[in-house]
């Protein structure tokens, strides 16, 4: 496997963590139940369990991102089949982004085909979320970046597309570093977090930036946008 650094872009890397920072509220329904809990299991203390879930969740996202890389770098023309790639991560955050503005339900039959998998996997998730010590912990975070989760898949389409096994996984780390200020928030103040997340008014802000985010990656996509990335290079 190639694991050289050459294919970085800057663009791919801010897109991720933009997406994270920004949709992570769309993971709160899966997530912020098993975060909040963290504090509670911790009794006051909950910055290391935080940090052990959270670290070994990012692990996983960044396995993934791996994976996924090497798979399309076998593909042989994955210039092309990374632009779409690439393309298709824009559409779907663009819906996402419609999803907290309008409640559009565009996207849920991604999270259902997941969900076959996370049947399988979730016995095993309370199994380790059970043990309520550090393993057990670790043990859930690594499992909890299989969830079914609509952002996580389309993230991980601009993480196949860099083709290249270290880009992949430092996009799913760059979009799992922009989650855990509202995953760690969520830990720490619960209550206050999720009632600001939910304010009808802070979710249309946060759709209405998505939108622009997956306007913005079509525009880098573009001949113009490219070729101002391309004089970054040099």
């Amino acid at each position: 496997m190639n694991f050289d650094i050459a294919w970085f872009a800057p663009a791919v890397l801010s897109t991720a963590f933009m997406a994270g920072l920004l949709g992570s509220g769309h993971c709160f329904g899966m997530c912020g139940g098993i975060a909040a809990g963290l504090g509670a299991m911790s009794k006051g203390r909950a910055v290391v369990p935080a940090l052990q879930f959270n670290l070994a969740r990012l692990a996983s996202y960044a396995l993934l991102g791996l994976i996924s890389a090497s798979i399309l770098s076998g593909v042989a023309d994955f210039k092309q089949a990374g632009r779409l790639f690439r393309m298709v991560t824009a559409i779907m955050i663009f819906m996402i982004g419609l999803k907290f503005l309008f409640d559009f339900r565009g996207i849920d039959w991604l999270e259902r085909g997941g969900a076959g998998l996370w049947k399988k996997i979730l016995p095993l998730a309370l199994k380790a979320g059970s043990r309520g010590d550090g393993l057990g912990r670790i043990l859930l975070g690594a499992l909890w970046g299989l969830i079914p989760c609509g952002l996580v898949y389309t993230v991980l389409l601009t993480a196949a597309s860099t083709a290249n096994p270290a880009g992949g996984a430092l996009t799913m780390l760059a979009f799992g570093a922009g989650t855990l200020p509202a995953m760690l928030g969520l830990t720490a103040a619960a209550p206050s977090l999720t009632a600001f997340l939910q304010d009808r008014t802070v979710r249309k802000i946060i759709g209405f930036a998505l939108m622009v985010l997956a306007i913005w990656t079509l525009v880098m996509m573009s001949g113009a946008g490219q070729g101002q990335l391309n004089q970054g290079h040099h």
